[in-house]
């Protein structure tokens, strides 16, 4: 369960938990200080017992002692008394989750956000209660409830501000992006029998209740595009593709729109080039780059963004049916390119060709960024710690990692050359859909930059980043909804007007 988060002035509760934060000096805000002023030396007391040192990220958890009308107090570090006033947006998200895991056993808590030697921004409160809404979400639904677990879940956390109303303008933005955050997780951790593409088509066209203009294509509709190349994709599986174009029209109607592109792959099982059984339930995450558009579009209809926005995502199953395209077999792509199909398992490209070949062709946005599962050499070289970028504009490219760099969604450059994209072309077709074991992700991205014209573009290769990503203090579970604040801080730090 999520917890119902509020904001007031900063003062004192009179029951229950408080959190507080101090400094390595054990130096505390203006507030906490005048709170805990009945109860002289309590915190150097509990700290020499206790071993806690004030270290960033650190908690002191204590029965709350006579004096104080609480049941209990927990004091969080800030680490070095010089930068804590100057604490950024990922420390006090990061801070938001550790104090939600700490608060656990604790129905309802109340938060001083106040510093030694400052006064915390309102962005800061926004920042820390993202944070904590993050660290709380599981994803149980499947769950039936266990007789004997009878831990608590924190259901109302109200954070103390000095300027509440700052703070809570700052938290609308904030709650809209981890709502699109949350949305992506949910969407990636869903089992493929129940997300499949139908259900994940009809999720997106839930966004029409925000304003969102949703146009789903059919398969007839998308053979009418002659879209071979992502039908071929589909043609193994029982569920019918489709291709979801959301669209915001924030901005002022003669504005030229941005476009997310997003891999759909509901479950791939390889096709006829299957993949090893081990592992292979992973794959229901394939459509992650689809499940951070989705959530990107939530997000930036919720906050109302000053933009026209175009999210495109291309949804099918891989699986290996009788009627499933051959390795070998020759498809004809949406731009009339043909395409030698070496692999099965290379299907990803297939999906984005057309979709970005249709995004360009039908709304000529400024720029198209595309997400995407793509390749597991991605996470050989980047591991799970950045996504993989590659791109045809600097500018764009240089953008996007300013933002990863703000959210701490961060991507790194590879590159792209005339001398690698040679390794896809073949002699029986225009190209190959794979250009062998080496430099797998690259020549996945030289596949794709044959389809997006002279447009803008941004490839994001999420393997790494969207699924079985490393735990945080902000993301716990398996899927992080990577990419949503990531693109909604692109868009927001430069394109809204």
């Amino acid at each position: 369960m999520l917890p119902k988060i509020s904001f007031s002035k900063l003062s004192a509760p009179s029951k229950g938990t408080l959190v507080v934060f101090a400094d390595d000096a054990l130096h505390l805000g203006q507030t906490a200080t005048d709170v805990l002023s009945g109860v002289d030396g309590l915190l150097q007391r509990a700290a020499a017992t206790g071993g806690f040192s004030g270290k960033v990220n650190t908690v002191l958890d204590l029965i709350a002692p006579s004096g104080l009308d609480l049941d209990r107090l927990l004091v969080v570090g800030l680490g070095k008394a010089s930068a804590a006033a100057d604490l950024g947006e990922s420390a006090w998200m990061t801070l938001g989750g550790v104090v939600m895991g700490a608060l656990s056993s604790s129905e309802a808590a109340d938060v001083l956000i106040d510093v030694p030697g400052g006064e915390a921004s309102p962005e800061a409160a926004a920042a820390f209660a993202m944070g904590a809404k993050l660290r709380a979400y599981s994803f149980d639904r499947y769950k039936s409830t266990s007789g004997d677990d009878t831990s608590a879940k924190t259901k109302k956390l109200t954070i103390g501000v000095a300027d509440t109303k700052a703070a809570k303008k700052a938290w609308d933005t904030a709650d809209a992006i981890s709502d699109g955050t949350l949305l992506a997780r949910d969407l990636v951790n869903e089992p493929a029998n129940v997300l499949t593409t139908l259900e994940f088509a009809k999720r997106a066209e839930e966004l029409s209740k925000l304003g969102v203009e949703v146009e789903i294509l059919d398969e007839k509709a998308m053979k009418k595009l002659k879209m071979f190349s992502l039908l071929g994709v589909a043609q193994g599986s029982e569920y019918p593709p489709r291709l979801v174009i959301m669209r915001w029209n924030g901005g002022k109607k003669d504005d030229q729109p941005v476009a997310f592109v997003g891999k759909g792959v509901v479950f791939d099982t390889g096709g006829i080039s299957i993949k090893p059984a081990g592992g292979m339930e992973d794959m229901k995450g394939d459509m992650g780059g689809a499940a951070a558009v989705t959530g990107l579009m939530h997000a930036l209809a919720a906050r109302k963004a000053k933009a026209n926005v175009i999210g495109v995502i291309g949804l099918v199953e891989n699986m290996p049916d009788g009627r499933a395209q051959r390795p070998g077999d020759i498809v004809t792509a949406m731009s009339g390119a043909t395409i030698e199909v070496i692999n099965t398992d290379a299907e990803g490209r297939l999906v984005l060709a057309d979709a970005l070949w249709y995004t360009q062709d039908r709304f000529k946005p400024a720029f198209m960024i595309n997400l995407a599962t793509l390749t597991g050499a991605i996470i050989v070289a980047l591991g799970n710690q950045h996504a993989g970028v590659f791109s045809n504009n600097d500018e764009l490219v240089g953008r996007l990692s300013e933002a990863g760099e703000a959210t701490d969604e961060k991507v790194w450059r590879l590159p792209l050359s005339k001398e690698y994209d040679k390794l896809i072309d073949t002699p029986n077709a225009d190209m190959k859909n794979t250009g062998g074991r080496t430099a797998g992700s690259i020549t996945a991205a030289q596949f794709l930059q044959r389809f997006v014209n002279d447009v803008p573009w941004v490839h994001i290769d999420v393997a790494g980043t969207a699924m079985s990503s490393p735990k945080t203090e902000i993301s716990k579970g398996w899927a992080s909804g990577f990419g949503v604040r990531l693109l909604d801080r692109l868009v927001s730090m430069h394109y809204e007007k």
